[in-house]
Parts: C-alpha cells; sequence; structure tokens
C-alpha cells in the first residue's frame, strides 16, 4: 500500500529559553515532542521531518537533532529512507499481520508461564494497570493509555519468568503501540479494559486454555480495530510539536 503524505510545513521559530539549548535536554525535548505528536495521532504516518525544520524550531544544531533522530529510529517511531531523509513510520498490512501474528505465538507461550508463575504482587499490579489504563481513557489521554496497553503486556511476560520473551515482547509491543497509534479507526477502543480484566482473572484462576484462547482473541480484536487508509495529509510541525 502506498501512502500519499505532505511534507510538514513550518512555522516561524520561537525564541528558546537558555535552559532547553543543553545537547542532552533538548535531544531528549525533540524525541519527546515527536513521540507524543505520533502517539496522540497528530503526525501521520508517512509524514516527513527534515533536519533544518526541526533545527529551526529547537534553535539547536543539526548534530543535536540527529542524536534525536536516530533514537526515533532506533525506537521504529521514525523510518530512515535514502534520498527522503527521516519520515514518520508507515507499517504496512502485510508488517502489521506479521507483527500481530508474532504477538498471537509469543503470547500463547507466555500465558500458561504466567498462570504457573505469577504471584500475588504481579496479578495486584495487572490489575492495578488495568485501573490505569481505564482512568487513561476516560480522560481522553490517548497517548497514556496507549502506553500502559503495552505496560500491561509486558508485566504479564516478566510474570512467565523467561527474560528472552519478555525481551522480545517489549520490541513487539513498542511495534504494536506504534502501529495502534497511527492507525486505529476513530471510536473503536483497540485494546477494551474488560479484556485485560477477564485474562487476570483466567491466569489468577489457573484456566490456562480458557486464557490462551482470550489472549488470541484479544490481539486479533486489536488488529481487527485499525484502520489503514491513503489518505493524503499536510500538517503543521511548529503547531503539532507544540511549538508555534
Amino acid at each position: 500500500m502506498k501512502k500519499k503524505t505532505g511534507d510538514a510545513t513550518l512555522a516561524p521559530a520561537a525564541t528558546r529559553p537558555a535552559s532547553t539549548r543543553g545537547s542532552g535536554v533538548v535531544d531528549q525535548k525533540i524525541y519527546d515532542s515527536v513521540l507524543k505528536a505520533v502517539m496522540s495521532q497528530r503526525l501521520p504516518p508517512g509524514t516527513k521531518l527534515t533536519e533544518a525544520s526541526l533545527c529551526e524550531l529547537f534553535a539547536v544544531s543539526r548534530t543535536i537533532v540527529r542524536k534525536a533522530i536516530q533514537r526515533l529510529a532506533h525506537d521504529h517511531i521514525l523510518e530512515l529512507r535514502p534520498n527522503r531523509g527521516a519520515i514518520i513510520a508507515q507499517p504496512t498490512p502485510q508488517e502489521t499481520r506479521e507483527i500481530f501474528a508474532a504477538r498471537r505465538a509469543i503470547e500463547a507461550i507466555i500465558v500458561p508461564l504466567a498462570a504457573q508463575h505469577a504471584t500475588r504482587a504481579q496479578i495486584a499490579r495487572l490489575r492495578q494497570i488495568v485501573k490505569e489504563e481505564h482512568a487513561s481513557f476516560h480522560s481522553g489521554d490517548h497517548a497514556k493509555w496507549i502506553r500502559l496497553g503495552g505496560e500491561f503486556h509486558i508485566l504479564l511476560s516478566e510474570t512467565a519468568g523467561n527474560p528472552v520473551l519478555t525481551r522480545f515482547m517489549r520490541e513487539l509491543v513498542s511495534r504494536c503501540s506504534l502501529i495502534i497509534a497511527l492507525y486505529q479507526a476513530p471510536n473503536k477502543t483497540a485494546c477494551p479494559n474488560h479484556e485485560h480484566e477477564h485474562l487476570i482473572d483466567a491466569i489468577a484462576a489457573g484456566e490456562v486454555e480458557q486464557a490462551i484462547r482470550m489472549m488470541d482473541q484479544h490481539l486479533l480484536d486489536i488488529e481487527n480495530a485499525l484502520l489503514l487508509s491513503d489518505d493524503e495529509h499536510e500538517v503543521n510541525l511548529a503547531e503539532i510539536l507544540d511549538l508555534a
């Protein structure tokens, strides 16, 4: 699927306070600003981010901007493409299917291990995350809601007691969180809180087969809530990054 997207338009740079000019502080600020804009669905997939525009907006050198861009690319938020520079990642439908297929396979292994090894404290922490998910969803904090949904699945993998599985899950959850942020259909809940609650109940009760089926359906529901389109986008980068 090819996606037509416009470059982000640039507004005049504002004066930055001296305290934000340190390389570590600004590189983190650039990273956080772009990540927040992507997770809140304000920066569409395929949007081009030029070094020049970020240098002007944040009033810093190309060295600092490149550091932030490299970090965002490492975390799959940006893609670095020959002759195009950095663009907001746009996973294809095929990539999306492959990533979710991998998650279903790995989480089918994690669930029975979690049922066997999860402690009361870990179960309580899972329930607390679900409460925080519920609160962030109803408060309209979309980015936090997606992050907490990912944390739920990572913590669940940690209860399985296999660090290798957890390492794989961190990678997959990171990529799935981006996909959800980019492609979740409007007014559609990609990861309903009640599904997490029911998963916890089944795992805590040792109902392994039921929990495996629930997890598989849960991940299918998330995937089916995605909307992949060919809409053309043009955005104002300064407004999106709250710098206008």
